[in-house]
């Protein structure tokens, strides 16, 4: 078999017809494994930039570019004499791909395995109608598509889905192991489908109720506020949000709000977040939208720490009936505000240590101190 292309009536190419191997792996599901000329992947493939639209959805799952690593890549195939990139690119086709099998299939082969021509449309449009989207291998794509060079032959594995969520699933699976920023991830979590490894499912959670903070323009008085990939203006840090969440979550006021099966009660979760969050806002507004070297309150620290006293809030409060409002949460944070000196001032310490407002670090140490002198304060009053 070689690989052959169909042309219309006008001889325009409309299809590519290249041969593969078509390889079952898990139920309903096969991996479809050819060789392309390097050249022609950007017309059968794109690559989905995450972005979010203008009502915060979610879109893509591609980091962009790097720009260094591209070039170097792009220079060993122009000047090493015999080049050669082993690792498969890996692409994820959507439906109007489709596998023939060939006649006989392959003789005293294995069952798992067909021999057969992959049918790929060619798109006279847009690069996002493209058929598929590049998985892994974004950088030496493009490396190959600037390279001046007639040709360069790649190995691709492909996938067939009609889902984004399972694209974004492959998209971290593949690159779980690799210096994958956090960040992209913890942003990709939510959308993602399918299964993930144990440490990624502990993460998606967390990474849902960070993601309705950030973009519920409507309820969240945190909307914006938190620094993601597709956010990247915000004052607070997505990891500080992450970890205050998942404090909350493993022993904390969130952890209440499961199910006897333990599935999650996120609404619940969020309105207690939302209630908590407007109270900060409203008992501390100086502190607020500002970046962490203007204001402690946008902090590592101030973040975590912060997420421990609603936690004892909440203990304190809770009924067993109604969820912390947004006054109450307020009413318990001024018992607290005179020890507080997000933005001038010193911090005096139970161990008696003096810290200058902006000397507070992001560190095990300073959070600790933070958080047992808030709870205190806390607590002080109501044991009167």
């Amino acid at each position: 078999m070689t690989e052959t292309s169909e042309r219309d009536a006008t001889g325009t190419v409309t299809e590519l017809r290249l041969p593969t191997l078509k390889i079952d792996q898990g139920r309903g599901r096969s991996l479809f494994t050819f060789a392309i000329d390097g050249k022609l992947v950007p017309q059968i493939a794109t690559v989905s930039r995450i972005r979010r639209d203008q009502n915060t959805e979610l879109h893509g799952y591609q980091r962009p570019e790097v720009l260094s690593h591209v070039a170097a890549i792009r220079r060993y195939i122009e000047t090493d004499t015999s080049p050669l990139l082993p690792n498969a690119v890996v692409i994820a086709f959507d439906e109007r791909v489709r596998f023939e099998p060939a006649p006989g299939g392959i003789a005293d082969g294995p069952g798992y395995v067909q021999a057969g021509t992959l049918v790929i449309p060619l798109i006279d449009g847009p690069d996002h109608e493209r058929p598929g989207f590049i998985v892994d291998g974004q950088q030496r794509c493009a490396a190959i598509r600037d390279a001046r060079v007639d040709r360069f032959p790649v190995s691709v594995n492909a996938f067939i889905t009609r889902e984004t969520s399972d694209q974004r699933s492959q998209f971290i699976l593949v690159n779980s192991t690799k210096a994958l920023p956090k960040g992209l991830i913890h942003e990709l979590l939510p959308a993602a489908s399918g299964a993930l490894p144990t440490p990624l499912r502990v993460r998606r959670l967390p990474a849902t109720l960070l993601e309705r903070l950030n973009f519920d323009e409507l309820r969240s008085p945190l909307y914006r506020m938190i620094q993601t990939p597709t956010n990247p203006g915000g004052y607070i840090k997505d990891n500080s949000m992450l970890r205050m969440l998942e404090n909350s979550l493993s022993d904390g006021a969130l952890y209440r709000y499961r199910n006897d099966d333990g599935l999650p009660r996120t609404g619940e979760m969020l309105s207690l977040l939302y209630n908590f969050w407007a109270a900060v806002e409203q008992v501390f507004p100086d502190a607020w939208k500002l970046p962490s070297r203007k204001s402690r309150l946008m902090h590592g620290a101030g973040i975590i720490s912060m997420g421990y006293l609603m936690d004892a809030i909440s203990h304190v409060r809770d009924n067993g009936q109604e969820i912390v409002s947004t006054e109450e949460f307020a009413a318990d944070l001024k018992t607290v505000a005179e020890d507080c000196h997000w933005t001038e001032g010193e911090w005096i310490f139970l161990d008696g240590v003096v810290r200058k407002w902006n000397d507070i670090q992001n560190t095990p140490r300073d959070i600790q101190r933070v958080a047992d002198l808030l709870q205190n304060r806390y607590r002080v009053p109501q044991l009167r």
